[in-house]
């Protein structure tokens, strides 16, 4: 079985979806192993270390397209490329299916097994495949230093000889793996730091990092879906949450935005009424800038300065740490297809969960259950 790995073309995208490590794991198993020339340049692995590793190195593209049995990617390759791919191969990357219904109709279409690497269930057995959660915890910890760079003041107290300077106040907006990094970098810079999330549950998670809980009496009860992920909030507490958050926003020298549903616009967190009364200098670093943003005036890939408030809406934060976020997912995705190769062929066990929930389309069929309704 021939096994790919293009060069990245999306705009900002730096990572690889195999390094030379997981690959020499591949090859092992007697699997070929090809890598597009300079596929791993932007995460500083070069040519020849994937060659050292026993992988070949391919200058013709449309070779990999063409041949692969088994396309392996970070973002989906262009429609045009993925046309090339022979009938009955295999793709995974990340797909983001429910918001791009069609791509999901032209994979079936085109008779290609496709597997979302952001579709991965979130139960313990998958956890070594989880790139969302792997891609998260980097966003949150780059968006805290975003967000240290771009404040005019120290983040830690400081005892000099001119006097005492307070620590700077960060909230946290959502406590996901995003959230929980962005805690554990900002008290480690030396913030005093409050949290919130409309899941109750993950209290214990924020104050066992350093941070204050912020508790928001909601009217809802049930505010986590079976994935773990924050449910849409009903309009009554969603009034109560913007009240909660205005009051904490004012004292906020920083505020990081972390909210996102899966498959819906981000929530609005951050209205332009409570930026027009945050304290001159603040910044807010908005990671659901992609999503439409938590706060009012994003603007992905954007700086937006309001009343003197800097509103941060950065994209594909991952990449900035493109070395480490391609060893992350590599592993994920070596986790993936431990499970899903076997005796050197493809097995599409849609017994197992984690298969069932991570193939989108197979052999002309859409088989996630959550296209499916």
């Amino acid at each position: 079985m021939i096994i790919a790995v293009p060069k990245e073309t999306a705009e900002n995208e730096h990572r690889v979806a195999l390094s030379p490590d997981v690959a020499a794991q591949l090859i092992k198993k007697e699997l070929e192993v090809w890598i597009e020339k300079d596929a791993g340049l932007g995460a500083n692995f070069l040519d020849s270390h994937y060659e050292e590793k026993g992988a070949t190195v391919k200058t013709n593209r449309d070779e990999l397209f063409e041949k692969a049995d088994l396309i392996l990617a970070v973002q989906t390759p262009a429609e045009a490329e993925l046309k090339k791919m022979k009938k009955g191969a295999t793709l995974v990357s990340f797909l983001w299916a429910l918001q791009h219904k069609e791509l999901v109709e032209f994979l079936k279409d085109a008779g290609i097994s496709a597997l979302g690497m952001d579709a991965i269930p979130r139960i313990s057995r998958a956890q070594n495949m989880d790139a969302l959660s792997s891609m998260s915890s980097i966003a949150g910890y780059k968006a805290s230093l975003i967000a240290a760079n771009n404040l005019d003041k120290y983040f830690p107290m400081m005892m000099t000889a001119a006097g005492t300077i307070p620590p700077s106040k960060a909230l946290i907006l959502g406590a996901g793996v995003a959230g929980l990094q962005a805690i554990a970098t900002c008290r480690k810079l030396g913030a005093v730091v409050e949290a919130y999330d409309v899941r109750p549950v993950v209290k214990e998670q924020v104050e066992s990092l350093g941070a204050k809980f912020v508790e928001v009496p909601l009217d809802d009860t049930d505010t986590e879906t079976k994935g773990g992920y924050a449910k849409e909030l009903s309009q009554s507490s969603q009034d109560k949450q913007k009240q909660v958050i205005h009051d904490h926003a004012k004292k906020a020298d920083i505020i990081i935005t972390t909210a996102l549903i899966p498959g819906r616009p981000a929530p609005l967190l951050i209205t332009k009424e409570m930026v027009a009364d945050m304290k001159a200098g603040s910044v807010v670093v908005d990671l659901a800038a992609e999503n439409g943003g938590n706060c009012e005036l994003t603007k992905a890939g954007e700086t937006v300065i309001e009343n003197e408030v800097k509103i941060i809406g950065p994209v594909n934060l991952p990449s900035q740490l493109a070395n480490h976020a391609s060893v992350l997912y590599s592993k994920n995705m070596q986790a993936l297809l431990n499970l899903l190769i076997k005796d050197g062929e493809l097995n599409f066990d849609f017994e197992d969960e984690i298969i069932l929930n991570t193939t989108i389309t197979h052999q002309g069929e859409i088989i996630s259950p959550m296209l499916k309704g």
